[in-house]
């Protein structure tokens, strides 16, 4: 999956693409996990997953919003009413029976990244597996504006990419890619960084999971209610925000059914990989790699400096 060096960009028109791998080099933002993509964190692996129901639900809610306070108010319309409820069916309707529909399905398992063996294992449907040398991932961030009556509106992904290390595979085997709707740009920098940071700084560079049960106080209320508590109520308006007009908490609500506990990979040659090695064993960075990043990282701090 070849393209164009890390740092490099192309713009279109109404669109930009970022390169940000291989080399691996630092982008310069701080790693952030905008769409709760790490599953699992420890000393010898990462799982990243891209199944992102949770961000589906802020999708949808917002909309229903839309329709439930549109045909409450045509409530009294006649015809009208009707043609409000027939569209609010096909823009909402379906997409819900969608959502429900994919909560009955096995959540696909994780790519994981081994930070001591610098490798990554990419499970396949079929079953299987690939090994992929960490250093031949690639990663891109792409986005794509449209100009509108309401202004200008950008969407946008980090795309992370691996290539099928066996040389015989068929064409339509030989290329994975996970894709994360994170809007492209910074914010996709930013998720790629989970995963650069983690493999070539270490688990303490970047965010815990945050799937599962946590502390009250670190929940969607709970952080409401402690903002209250303290008198913060820009923090509290904000909260109630995303609570309230994007659906955060069910969103929340439906990852932690799926995701609490994330699946794992449970293939015996795959539990065994992804045992801790001796630190002598540990694999090391190539000469190429290590140069990029000594030029990148001075090249940071001089942008720093000024």
């Amino acid at each position: 999956m070849s393209q164009p060096e890390a740092g490099t960009s192309r713009n279109g028109l109404f669109s930009r693409d970022d390169y940000l791998a291989p080399p691996h080099i630092p982008t310069g933002q701080p790693p952030k996990d905008v769409l709760n993509t790490i599953w699992r964190k420890n000393e010898v692996f990462l799982d990243i997953g891209d199944y992102s129901i949770g961000s589906a639900m802020m999708v949808i809610w917002p909309v229903l919003l839309i329709f439930v306070f549109a045909i409450y108010n045509e409530r009294n319309a006649g015809e009208y009413f009707w043609w409000m409820l027939l569209l609010a069916f096909f823009m909402v309707g379906i997409p819900i029976l969608i959502l429900l529909h994919s909560l009955t399905q096995p959540v696909p398992p994780p790519v994981r990244f081994n930070r001591q063996r610098r490798e990554v294992c990419v499970p396949q449907k079929d079953g299987g597996y690939w090994i992929v040398p960490w250093e031949q991932v690639t990663a891109a961030s792409t986005a794509v504006s449209s100009v509108g009556q309401h202004g200008k509106t950008t969407q946008g992904m980090l795309v992370v990419g691996f290539t099928n290390p066996d040389p015989n595979a068929r064409e339509a085997d030989r290329h994975f890619s996970l894709g994360f709707s994170c809007g492209g740009g910074t914010t996709a920098m930013c998720l790629w960084e989970c995963m650069r940071s983690y493999m070539e700084i270490g688990p303490e560079a970047v965010p815990d999971t945050r799937l599962g049960k946590r502390l009250y106080g670190e929940t969607q209320i709970g952080s409401i209610v402690t903002s209250l508590r303290k008198g913060d109520i820009k923090d509290v308006l904000h909260g109630l925000f995303f609570v309230i007009l994007l659906g955060t908490y069910f969103a929340e609500k439906l990852q932690n059914l799926k995701l609490a506990p994330p699946p794992d990979l449970t293939d015996p040659a795959i539990v065994e990989w992804s045992k801790p090695l001796p630190p002598e064993q540990w694999a090391k960075r190539s000469p190429e790699l290590e140069r990029a990043i000594a030029e990148r990282e001075a090249e940071l701090s001089r942008l720093q400096a000024n």
